[in-house]
């Protein structure tokens, strides 16, 4: 049986490997007290690029509406040649860039009077600008930290919850980059201290890159008091189930995990039992076997038997009454499996918890 394993080595280890950096001497150190610098609010307000989010109570109408100073939050801008971007005016020092974190992910995060795509727009764009006030300062320690395990719990939960999303809402591609990077510059931060959240955020990473040899060397040179935590003990497990094809232990596993490690391997769910049911069309191979269909389901994390239906129906499998007909000449790969969202696999995990609940304690268990 051949399992997919990716040949391409996850961003997150280039930037792993640059450890050389000048002397913090040479970086500016930003002293803007707000969430956005007092520029950069003149300058939105006369042009009209406040995003509702920002907009004072009471002047939405107006012909300038003006921003409110407690919502307004310092957007993204790419590098322009001739554009100072390191006066320490328009840097926050990092326990602003902190509390703007916090602000995005308790206050703007569970907003549910815009649909939630806006939403990712709005908070993606601003801890991109966080990042960038980072990297231009050079924060790192246990702020560093903070910010980018913040950033990682908001962007696995993004790529669930916006699993179905058109590409012109969410772009999977483009959540991913950002979420290796942000793994990548924090287990260069990992490297330097010792952290409370790290073994779950180790954890996520393995799930995340499920299947990727590059992933498990570099976890198995994990510290020990990392590498044999629950967390990380309970990816590694996942991550051999994975590489052997026992995907009946798998799709046990999964069940155990967290919410947030759940989103974190979510988008390798229907892949999984993709290959599950390749291997049972060799195994099954029958005109005259019947597999039960409620088993199956159970077996592989399908949500119901109608799921589980359409699914082995997409892979040209027959569905005789209440059981599958599994032929291996039978078999197809219709292409991209869709990544729909799951109850049981994440949903019913979160009880009464919210999602920023969630990002700002990833180890909460069920």
């Amino acid at each position: 049986m051949e399992v997919h394993v990716p040949s391409t080595t996850p961003s997150f280890l280039h930037h792993m490997d640059n450890t050389a950096t000048p002397s913090a001497a040479s970086f500016p150190t930003g002293t803007c007290i707000y969430m956005c610098p007092e520029r950069e609010r003149r300058e939105r307000e006369a042009q009209k690029r406040l995003h509702p989010f920002e907009v004072l109570d009471g002047t939405e109408q107006h012909r300038l509406p003006r921003a409110d100073p407690l919502k307004i939050v310092k957007e993204y801008a790419r590098p322009a040649a001739g554009k100072d971007s390191t006066k320490p005016s328009d840097l926050r020092p990092p326990a602003v860039l902190l509390q703007t974190v916090q602000y995005l992910v308790d206050d703007v995060l569970p907003r549910s009077d815009v649909p939630w795509s806006q939403v990712y727009s709005f908070v993606f764009d601003r801890l991109r600008a966080v990042r960038q006030d980072m990297t231009i300062q050079r924060v790192g320690g246990e702020v560093c930290v903070a910010i980018l395990e913040k950033c990682l719990g908001f962007l696995l939960c993004a790529g669930y919850r916006l699993c179905e999303a058109p590409l012109c809402h969410f772009d999977p591609r483009i959540n991913d980059t950002h979420v290796q990077e942000c793994f990548g510059w924090l287990c260069r931060c990992y490297r330097s201290g010792m952290y409370e959240q790290e073994a779950e955020y180790q954890a996520l990473f393995l799930l995340y890159n499920l299947g990727s040899l590059e992933a498990l060397c570099q976890a198995l040179l994990l510290p020990t008091h990392i590498r044999k935590t629950p967390e990380v003990r309970m990816a590694m497990a996942v991550n051999r189930a994975y590489l052997e094809g026992n995907f009946p232990r798998f799709f046990r596993l999964l069940r155990q995990l967290s919410p947030l490690q759940s989103c974190s391997i979510h988008r390798h769910v229907a892949p999984c039992q993709r290959q599950a049911l390749l291997i049972f069309s060799h195994g099954f191979s029958s005109k005259n076997c019947r597999y039960p269909l409620d088993r199956l389901a159970q077996l592989l994390g399908f949500e119901s038997q109608l799921q589980a239906t359409q699914f082995c129906q997409q892979h040209g499998l027959t569905i005789v009454g209440n059981s599958v007909v599994f032929l291996r000449s039978a078999f197809k790969d219709p292409g991209a499996v869709l990544h729909a969202p799951s109850y049981k696999l994440v949903d019913k995990k979160l009880g009464l918890r919210t999602w920023s609940e969630i990002i700002n304690e990833p180890s909460l268990q069920l």
